[in-house]
């Protein structure tokens, strides 16, 4: 086949037409597809993402979005009746920030009982550590403090709601957090859960949660536990009839007495020791640090 030959010129000019033409065919047909893939996100992980944003509150406090807003039904008149006691609040550096359930807010005499320190009384109803952890911010960024005691009783009573003690441990970890990241020179001192004849049934888990609270304060930053139970005990272990109300679970005078003798112990030795390792830290450091 010569290049004069006029088939050959055909042949030659019919490829050099089609061959553009087929691969603009062919791209035309593929190019939807590419889109296609590089548009469409993947599936799973949004539904994922969903799941979580259904479930879990943004904010971070371990809760489910409903217990969340059972929660602040249940509670937030009770909170909102706190705040507004904040407005006549004068600040204070010094104070010690109790909150909790319904035996920090029955306290008539915490004043009286935690002499000389100076108490700012924050407890509502009966909370349980999940509420707490509900309304952290609130109860604690208000204010100044020196110290922050928490006693919560209410996760374990018997009942076919307790809570287990991950979910426990999780939201005390949570509280003591917002404690920190407001205040992070300020100790956190968590309070034995008292043995009450109401409850002592129960008494076992409860113990178990004890010993989680003491865990999280051993392995938990300027965090510390108060023992209080043993002496709410008698001889054979029982509950001290004489430290309860009628309830035979909340306290009686002689019962906030013992409680109150028992934390300021426990909050001046820690107070004492964490200034004494303070003072040491300062003189320890060298002219050029300083």
């Amino acid at each position: 086949m010569t290049p004069a030959d006029p088939a050959c010129l055909g042949t030659l000019l019919m490829r050099q037409l089609l061959t553009p033409l087929f691969f603009c065919v062919a791209f035309s047909a593929f190019h939807p597809m590419m889109a296609q893939d590089v548009a469409a996100p993947p599936s799973e992980p949004n539904q994922a993402a969903e799941t979580t944003a259904a479930n879990v509150v943004s904010n971070e406090v371990p809760v489910t979005a409903a217990d969340r807003e059972a929660i602040v039904k249940r509670w937030e008149r009770d909170i909102i009746s706190l705040e507004k006691e904040n407005e006549s609040l004068a600040d204070n550096e010094d104070a010690i920030l109790f909150i909790g359930s319904s035996s920090i807010r029955r306290w008539d005499s915490i004043a009286t009982d935690m002499a000389p320190f100076r108490c700012i009384e924050r407890g509502y109803g009966g909370a349980k550590f999940s509420d707490v952890a509900v309304f952290a911010k609130r109860l604690i960024e208000p204010h100044q403090y020196r110290a922050m005691v928490m006693f919560v009783a209410n996760d374990v009573s018997g009942r076919p709601d307790d809570h287990s003690l991950d979910q426990i441990e999780a939201w005390v970890r949570y509280i003591v957090g917002v404690s920190r990241a407001h205040q992070p020179d300020a100790a956190v001192l968590i309070v034995e859960i008292t043995p009450c004849e109401s409850r002592f049934a129960s008494w076992d888990k409860i113990r178990a949660v004890n010993s989680l609270l003491k865990e999280i304060a051993l392995t938990t930053p300027d965090t510390y536990f108060i023992p209080t139970a043993e002496h709410y005990l008698t001889a054979d272990d029982h509950p001290r009839p004489e430290l309860f109300v009628g309830d035979k679970l909340h306290l009686s005078p002689p019962g906030y007495e013992l409680w109150g003798s028992l934390i300021r112990q426990r909050l001046g030795d820690v107070l004492r020791q964490r200034t004494t390792a303070d003072a040491a830290a300062a003189a320890s450091e060298t002219p050029a640090a300083r």
